[in-house]
């Protein structure tokens, strides 16, 4: 029987930490916590954990002050950010500084614990996250981020900058199904005043300008009940 991975829950408020230790403790993790930033970086130091739950508001060293240091001093060990900031810019930076992920409180336990698996599921050691990646290709597709660029079969392709984003996100958790709501927070943004059909609405722009058939998608598939998925293999160009 193999060992059970470890993840450190690093967050300042004894409640999240008392409750939600023992939650990923019964849901077959081995947990670690720590209290602030300058714990967590003792004990990941010490440990070695497999992947860091990481709080951003927290007195000494601050979640992102963290975060910065662990890229610096361990590559790329997964880490989740725990945010209490909705905006959109606030996301971006966060996955800009390296985070393989991030979750606004409150929040579900279970959609932690779906994230967690997720990210380790697609994590490769000593490799940096498809979220951190510059540029990512799928077969013919190919996304360029600095440049915010479509190319297909080696032509550039015209798209909204919302879609491109949702193709984006999409691209960088492949095999991933995401609800219509969660891609609205993680797109769009809790300042964005928009429905769910704005997502519907980007995806069909997406297959229209991929040629993707919605019956037998090369690239984004609708999951029924649950939301869409990017199907294809995605690796770092």
């Amino acid at each position: 029987m193999s060992a059970r991975q470890q993840v450190l829950l690093v967050d300042d408020d004894e409640t999240i930490r008392t409750h939600l230790g023992p939650f990923l403790e019964r849901s077959g993790f081995e947990v670690r916590t720590a209290v602030d930033g300058q714990d967590a970086l003792e004990k990941i130091a010490n440990e070695q954990p497999d992947l860091v739950v990481l709080d951003v508001m927290m007195p000494r060293i601050d979640g992102r002050e963290t975060l910065r240091r662990i890229r610096t001093q361990d590559g790329w060990l997964p880490v989740i950010l725990l945010t209490q900031v909705g905006e959109s810019f606030e996301r971006a930076a966060a996955l800009e500084e390296g985070a393989d992920d991030y979750l606004n409180k409150p929040f579900d336990p279970q959609e932690l614990l779906a994230r967690i698996r997720a990210v380790l599921r697609r994590t490769i050691a000593g490799q940096a996250p498809l979220s951190a990646a510059d540029t990512l290709r799928s077969g013919p597709l190919r996304i360029e981020r600095t440049s915010r660029r479509i190319h297909l079969d080696g032509t550039e392709l015209q798209a909204t900058p919302k879609a491109f984003s949702l193709l984006e996100y999409l691209m960088s958790h492949p095999d991933e199904v995401f609800s219509r709501d969660r891609l609205l927070q993680s797109v769009w943004g809790f300042d964005a005043i928009v429905t769910t059909r704005a997502v519907d609405h980007r995806v069909a722009e997406l297959r229209r300008i991929l040629g993707d058939d919605a019956g037998d998608p090369e690239f984004i598939e609708t999951v029924q009940g649950l939301g869409y998925r990017f199907r294809g293999r995605v690796e770092r160009a």
